[in-house]
């Protein structure tokens, strides 16, 4: 089965680097969206569940109801991330996965030059978009399932493969447990790094965040056009 594995060939869209360097980003949106809009996290939708079951529960209803804006936003994300990638594929000219990253380099460049006076939710509904876009089609890395907008399941899944690798002494089982862990990592230092950024740089610290995207992007890219380029026909791992 290792094998196998190990042969196996993935896109450069499956690559764990990639992976990476997205979940870096993410780690930035989310300390952009605490530090300066709203003080919410737009990365996935839990929170926003649970705020809006609280507002119900004390009677809330208006804010209750508003909650439904953002996870809204992130439904609608998921929607058109499944909707699309089947006719740019038949393009042939760039992966709908090279399309999305490009497309959220544009949307955080704009949303930079939004000043912090203008409603919270209008950043917050525009990130949970495209986070949710982001999680849905970033699903396998190199072959594992993983997340790239949030870390919850890392740390269980740390756990999980850090136990089997200790059971069953199995360095390859513990690889597993080590790439979760990294991507906790990525997710917690690009929180860190835009902290400070936020108070220095307001609205536009969030363009550090395309630093990541941007690299992505380039190898994405020279992978369609030119590495992959007679590959379209194949699908990334989970799709």
């Amino acid at each position: 089965m290792e094998a196998r594995k190990k042969e196996a060939f993935y896109l450069t869209c499956e690559k764990y680097y990639i992976f990476e360097l997205l979940i870096f980003a993410a780690g930035m949106m989310g300390s952009y969206t605490y530090n300066l809009r709203g003080g919410v996290f737009c990365n996935a939708q839990t929170a926003n569940v649970v705020l809006m079951a609280l507002a119900f529960g004390h009677g809330q209803w208006q804010k209750g109801f508003y909650y439904l804006i953002p996870i809204s936003a992130y439904f609608a994300g998921t929607m058109v991330s499944e909707a699309l990638p089947s006719g740019i594929r038949h393009q042939h000219f760039l992966r709908w996965d090279t399309w999305l990253i490009g497309f959220e380099i544009a949307v955080l460049f704009v949303v930079g030059f939004l000043p912090l006076s203008l409603p919270a939710q209008i950043v917050q509904v525009t990130i949970n978009f495209i986070c949710s876009m982001q999680y849905n089609t970033f699903r396998q890395a190199e072959g594992i399932p993983m997340a790239t907008t949030f870390v919850t399941n890392h740390i269980r899944q740390t756990g999980i493969w850090a136990v089997t690798a200790i059971k069953r002494g199995d360095r390859a089982v513990g690889s597993r447990a080590w790439k979760h862990f990294r991507m906790i990592g990525m997710f917690f230092l690009g929180a860190l790094i835009l902290t400070p950024l936020c108070t220095l740089l307001q609205e536009r610290a969030i363009w550090f965040a395309m630093v990541p995207l941007i690299v992505s992007f380039a190898l994405m890219l020279n992978a369609d056009l030119v590495v992959e380029r007679m590959m379209f026909d194949q699908k990334p791992h989970g799709h």
